[in-house]
């Protein structure tokens, strides 16, 4: 073996690496020969892992598992928006040589360009169905054929836009694919963020590696997604429609939204009117040009697909039928991913383009066929048995692991019904070396490569999503992205160019979105500001009560009844404090469940993981900052949990303090670093809106009720100190405390931005700025009438006459009265915002729901 390494890197002087595991039995090593020596391509890569020895690589680990943290990188979100899984990755790179990527990369080509012409066949002339060169069975009893789709206008010459292909090693290193991706191919986005880690934790190897960039890849795919729709409008508006937050892919659509510059968008974003899409924002519907999807093909029209979607869009279908909106890929390409099609590729491939493959399928045999069926009985100990229909259910039965009983049912089954069963040759997955528990280890890896259209062909991404196992007992490696851990694939070039340099201006224009953010989007900043200042105001109100009670002064039973009262109305979770009075002289088991108990509506736990969710559902919009301090909010919640797991802590105020440094963090990042926009606009409304009614419940709960000169002035003062009021107060009234002084501070002082009336101001303003929706009004808006009633009602309120006791009812009945009408008005308010920014319109559904199944 020739001791030069990789270009530009220098050679170590170290002796040469050898594999620290052994070679492997029928199986392809990526990084070693025969003789255990590290491969050409390999010897930088191993080299720098063994300069940094065991402590380092461990340091690189962790600070990778931060960082993809940090980004949000998550794989099958669970419903619990506190433990998201995160993204799993290796730190060691898998590496190729150019010369051997440029023949993979010419193959990937020519299967891409296939596929194409057999989507375009399948739904246009079906010459192959015609011609006996692909049994019909294989189509037409696919669910995934949508006979909607044929003939499916095209103002493109390519069909597929996206197309990715998993691909294995067999034992003398020839890659082989096992299987494609043509419906919505994830996994780019991951392959993106990927590279983005390592090259931070491995900085230098990295720079010296000469490693092909992937940026040229995610410029063709803006190139070639905004040609798309060059026959409708030279400005396309481009979308990019997602299931929503709980997808398991939801983190890579968010990262190509934000990546490639398009909103990301639900089925509920978006509409069909007059034969357009348009998607529903702040100003009323947008004409949508062309929609990246990331929903199954089943799942994108409720109209005249599936009827129980919850994903889609009804019409949809239509509108792509009539070339008013380009869908991509296009619908129906679905099933090109039966495994049946593997066994007729090469027939197929002569038929279209009178080539053969150079890039070989795993062998395949369809059991609808008579002789592959005799063969697959008679060998399936050593095949893999695959449903011809994938779907998220479907499992592959592995014939070396059956025993008689298990393999006489999988006879049975596959006799049963031979046309819905395809088996594949065993071909055991390469070893690659991982970093795992302080030491090099090796698994059985697979790569996914990706393939977009360009003018005239296709373009390979120079890299890919490498998946490992995360065990050695899995000789095969799923093609699903869950569990698996992955690795970044580098192509080392032969030369220092090596970026594809496309001017930004040569770029067909796009619509500024800014100002067209989907209704939903705003929605959930508006309720994540809603539920940030809830789980504030509690608390700051729940800290204040603990040291009250803990103090060194006595807290008499009357403070303590209007304290405890109060946090029950704050949070909302009654009957509480207020119609349980036995729970006043021993409160704990209730405080702590009001802090952790996230069943209990309104507890602290409970909003703050609503905040969460609302957060999760409008990733794309989060700066990197900001997910770093939500991680951190995540962090101070399972730390007050393990401080709350035996009831109410020895310290139970100090245990409070990381969440509202957490919340203020959040908050002043948005103050100070959000551009002003209307997703910011909508986040201050819900902030302002929130603090407006919790501080009037606050004032009406707290202060309504007289005491005692002693037990006034605690509660006044409690009330001060739970809105980082009370040095202010002291300072201004240094005489005894009087409840219309606290009025004054807490009500109409415009310099406390704590105040009421400072957020009413706050909110009229911002209602200002609003984009006007609907036909325009004589006079003020509804919204309007009531921010100016409420601003008038507190301006106008007399606080001497406030703090007066009604010798009636002995409360202070005005103040009650005042802060009653202020919450009703503000809660109409929130019902008006809704009804006029968040829903402007129901799409289409379908009359009669089927009962039949698709394959009819």
């Amino acid at each position: 073996m020739s001791d030069t390494v990789a270009p530009s890197i220098t050679a170590p002087s170290e002796a040469p690496f050898v594999a620290p595991y052994a070679a492997p039995i029928n199986a392809f090593d990526e990084a070693f020969e025969d003789n255990r020596q590290t491969r050409l391509p390999w010897q930088a890569v191993m080299s720098a892992v063994q300069q940094l020895g065991s402590e380092g690589m461990q340091d690189r680990h962790l600070r990778a598992q931060r960082i993809l943290r940090d980004d949000g990188a998550t794989y099958n979100l669970k419903s619990d928006p506190l433990s998201p899984n995160v993204w799993s990755l290796d730190i060691i790179p898998q590496v190729m040589a150019e010369g051997e990527w440029r023949v993979l990369e010419a193959s990937l080509k020519q299967r891409a360009k296939l596929f194409d012409l057999i989507y375009k066949d399948l739904y246009g002339e079906q010459r192959l169905l015609k011609e006996g060169i692909l049994p019909s069975e294989i189509v037409f009893s696919h669910p995934g054929f949508l006979r909607h789709c044929h003939n499916m206008h095209s103002a493109s010459e390519t069909m597929l836009t996206f197309h990715a292909v998993d691909l294995v090693r067999d034992k003398s290193g020839r890659f082989i694919a096992t299987g494609d991706r043509t419906q919505a191919p994830s996994g780019a986005g991951y392959a993106m963020e990927n590279r983005t880690v390592v090259s931070r934790v491995l900085p230098s190897l990295f720079r010296d590696s000469q490693t092909m960039r992937l940026s040229g890849f995610f410029q063709t795919v803006r190139e070639t997604i905004s040609r798309l729709a060059h026959h409708l409008t030279e400005s396309p508006r481009i979308v990019v429609l997602t299931p929503g937050a709980y997808s398991s892919t939801y983190f890579e659509q968010a990262f190509l939204a934000n990546h490639l510059g398009y909103p990301l968008v639900q089925g509920g974003d978006l509409t069909v009117r007059n034969g357009k899409v348009w998607m529903k924002s702040l100003s009323g519907l947008s004409r949508v040009d062309v929609i990246l999807r990331r929903v199954e093909d089943a799942f994108c029209d409720q109209a005249e697909l599936r009827s129980d979607s919850m994903l889609g869009v009804p019409g949809l279908l239509e509108v792509a039928r009539q070339g008013n909106v380009v869908v991509t890929n296009p619908l129906g390409s679905g099933l090109l991913e039966t495994p049946a099609l593997l066994a007729f590729l090469p027939k197929i491939s002569h038929f279209l383009m009178g080539e053969e493959l150079s890039l070989p399928s795993v062998d395949s045999y369809w059991c609808g066929d008579s002789e592959h069926l005799d063969y697959v009985l008679a060998n399936i100990r050593n095949l893999i048995i695959k449903p011809a229909i994938r779907n998220l259910q479907s499992k592959s039965i592995y014939g070396h692991q059956l025993n008689d009983k298990e393999l006489q049912d999988a006879v049975n089954k596959i006799k049963a019904n031979p046309v819905a069963y395809v088996a594949q040759a065993y071909i055991p997955s390469s070893l690659t070396p991982i970093w795992d528990n302080g030491k090099i280890c090796a698994r059985p890896s697979i790569l996914r490569t990706f393939s977009v259209a360009n003018e005239d062909s296709f373009c390979v991404m120079p890299g890919g999503l490498v998946r490992v196992a995360d065990s050695t007992d899995h000789t095969i490696v799923s093609k699903k992205l869950s569990g698996s851990r992955s690795k970044d694939l580098w192509v080392l070039s032969d030369s220092a160019e090596m970026d594809i340099d496309i001017p930004l201006d040569n770029l067909p224009s796009s619509q500024a979105q800014a100002a067209s953010l989907p209704s939903r989007v705003v929605e959930n900043l508006f309720w994540f500001g809603r539920y940030a200042e809830r789980a504030e105001m509690s608390l700051r109100l729940m800290r204040t009560i603990f040291k009250q009670l803990n103090g060194i002064d006595h807290f008499p039973t009357e403070s303590r009844e209007v304290l405890l009262g109060a946090i029950s109305e704050i949070t909302g979770s009654l009957p509480g404090f207020q119609e349980q009075p036995e729970l006043i002289e021993n409160p704990n088991d209730e405080l702590a469940a009001l802090v952790v108990n996230s069943q209990r509506m309104g507890s602290i736990k409970s909003n703050l993981q609503q905040m969460l969710a609302c957060a999760e559902q409008v990733k794309e919009m989060l700066s990197a900052d900001t997910r770093i301090i939500l991680n951190e909010l995540r962090d101070h919640i399972h730390s007050v949990d393990r401080a709350y797991v035996n009831g109410l802590p020895s310290l139970p105020e100090e245990s409070l303090d990381g969440l509202v440094t957490s919340l203020l963090a959040i908050s002043g990042l948005n103050h100070e670093s959000m551009l002003r926009g209307m997703d910011w606009m909508f986040q201050e409304i819900g902030r302002r809106t929130e603090r407006a009614l919790l501080t009037a419940n606050l004032l009406k709960h707290t202060l309504s009720r007289p005491l005692p000169s002693l037990q006034q002035q605690q509660v006044l003062e409690s009330v001060l100190l739970s809105v980082e009021a009370l040095i202010s107060f002291r300072r201004r009234y240094r005489t005894r405390a009087r409840v219309s002084y606290g009025l004054d501070l807490l009500m109409i002082d415009r310099t406390n931005p704590r105040s009421l009336i400072y957020q009413i101001e706050q909110l009229r303003k911002y209602l200002e700025e609003l984009p006007q929706t609907g036909q325009p009004s004589l006079g003020l808006s509804p919204d309007k009438r009531l921010i100016i009633k409420s601003l008038n009602d507190i301006q106008l309120a007399d606080l001497e006459g406030l703090s007066q006791i009604d010798q009636t009812t002995q409360t202070r009945h005005d103040l009650t009265e005042l802060m009653t009408q202020v919450i009703e008005q503000l809660e109409q308010l929130t019902t008006l915002i809704s009804d006029k920014y968040f829903d402007h319109t129901a799409g289409p559904q379908q009359l009669i729901k089927a009962k039949w199944k698709n394959n009819v």
